[in-house]
């Protein structure tokens, strides 16, 4: 155990690599190994002021990228009720069954779309109606476990975003609502006690952004595309292995 918090320093360079890359999965990977380490109680309040130092500073750099009419109008009004439903709804439910059936439904979803590019099949244009339901989905699982980015990315999966404007407008969601989860932290006590582990890590950040932004400008579209629903597998097979679990 006296390792532990070199590991989870680097849980979280790799989580916030990742994300930089991608614009989506720091939390969701970190958490995943993290539990490892930590109760995931005492691992929000740290991961989740992480995330907003660096979707923060990936917004300023890319806010021109930011698909607005996407964002304001799809994203965050789904993500918002589904964020403030999750944390309110929490303490009601049993999460470990949760958690099983998040992981399952994300293995699912990346499992289809790998095996739908593996044969070159052409992403179906979902209508607005399926894409509002799944944005909420996602906006419950935030609020529940900080982890809404792997159904939101598949929400998104047949819209013809670039991987430019996809980044730009996730971490822009990521931002904005985690700087909310955040400010819940705080008002229910469990931030203050977290402040000196994340400022511990927050350096990790600057290396896990420049990490990331050079691997972005390497891949192509396919390659991209590739590496998301890979990271999602990844994360959705974390999500469902009993260690995971508390």
């Amino acid at each position: 155990m006296a390792l532990a918090p070199y590991a989870l320093g680097g849980f979280i360079l790799l989580a916030y690599t990742l994300e930089a890359v991608t614009g989506f999965g720091s939390v969701v990977i970190a958490l995943s190994l993290g539990a490892l380490l930590l109760p995931i109680d005492q691992l929000l309040p740290i991961l989740v002021p992480l995330n907003i130092c660096m979707t923060g500073y990936l917004v300023h750099r890319h806010w021109q990228q930011i698909d607005r009419r996407l964002l304001l109008g799809t994203l965050l009004p789904g993500m918002l009720i589904g964020t403030l439903l999750g944390y309110w709804l929490l303490p009601y439910l049993d999460t470990q069954a949760l958690k099983l059936g998040f992981g399952a439904l994300i293995v699912w979803f990346a499992g289809r779309e790998l095996w739908r590019m593996r044969r070159a099949s052409a992403l179906p244009q979902r209508p607005a109606w399926l894409t509002r339901v799944i944005t909420l989905a996602a906006g419950l699982s935030h609020g529940l476990f900080a982890s809404g980015g792997p159904l939101l990315v598949y929400g998104l999966a047949g819209t013809q975003l670039d991987k430019a404007r996809l980044r730009a407008t996730l971490v822009t969601v990521w931002f904005t609502l985690n700087s909310l989860l955040t400010l819940a932290f705080l008002l229910d006590g469990r931030l203050l006690p977290a402040l000196p582990q994340v400022l511990t890590y927050a350096p990790l950040l600057l290396l896990g952004v420049w990490l990331g932004e050079r691997l972005h400008r390497r891949f192509d579209e396919r390659h991209f595309r590739l590496a998301i629903y890979i990271l999602l597998l990844v994360t959705g097979i974390l999500l469902l292995a009993p260690w995971r679990l508390p």
